[in-house]
């Protein structure tokens, strides 16, 4: 029997929609500007460049309907939504969720002027709510995707207009790593990314998935 200097920490986890089960988190892989018009926003070329990754402990999950704090050292916390693949055995996608890449967009800006990685502005505590996972197929390849601040739409988008699609963006990430059953992938957000404020209402939606509703405290 293994002992440890201290206890091990709880394994993160997402509930499962219709399932007592739940889905245990490993790892949290994330795809910058899959989306021409958010490239674009973000002051990039959106041509169909190879797609790059960037990544989150799995504790920075937020789920069950917590509230993610607002994060120490930023003044520029800004939402972005995306749609989670969920990767089970043997490599596969087991489902989908609706998830919301929090970003320390100021952090960010000083990381990409000094060349420098972004894990401060991306990889956070609490920096990934996510919503319950739907197992099996992606409802709608073509879905709607949207995210509302205090019932307010800020973004709003479909799938169908990803650089790269769900299935590529695995099979990308499948080359850089060996996928493992518990490996969660965001694939990217739309246009749209803005501020958000302590006490901000968040809704995150994504047609056939459930949504995802937090409030910044």
């Amino acid at each position: 029997m293994t002992s440890y200097l201290f206890a091990p920490a709880p394994t993160p986890s997402l509930p499962i929609v219709g399932d007592a089960r739940r889905f245990p988190v490993r790892r949290i892989l994330c795809v910058g500007q899959n989306y021409a018009a958010h490239a674009r926003e973000m002051g990039n070329d959106p041509a169909r460049q190879e797609p790059f990754f960037f990544s989150k402990p799995a504790d920075a999950v937020v789920v069950d309907g917590a509230n993610p704090a607002y994060p120490s050292a930023t003044e520029n916390l800004h939402f972005e939504v995306e749609l989670v693949a969920a990767i089970g055995e043997g490599g596969a996608v087991a489902g989908w969720a609706v998830g919301v890449d929090l970003t320390r967009r100021d952090l960010q800006a000083k990381a990409k002027e000094k060349g420098r990685p972004w894990d401060a502005a991306k990889g956070f505590d609490q920096s990934a709510p996510c919503g319950a996972l739907t197992l099996g197929a992606l409802p709608d390849p073509a879905a709607a995707i949207a995210l509302t601040v205090n019932g307010e739409t800020k973004q709003s988008s479909t799938l169908a207009e990803m650089i790269w699609n769900p299935v590529e963006i695995v099979e990308k990430a499948g080359t850089l790593w060996a996928l493992q059953p518990g490996d969660l992938i965001f694939t990217g957000t739309p246009e749209g990314v803005g501020p958000l404020m302590r006490g901000d209402a968040v809704e995150a939606r994504i047609e056939g998935l459930e949504t995802l509703r937090f409030t910044v405290k």
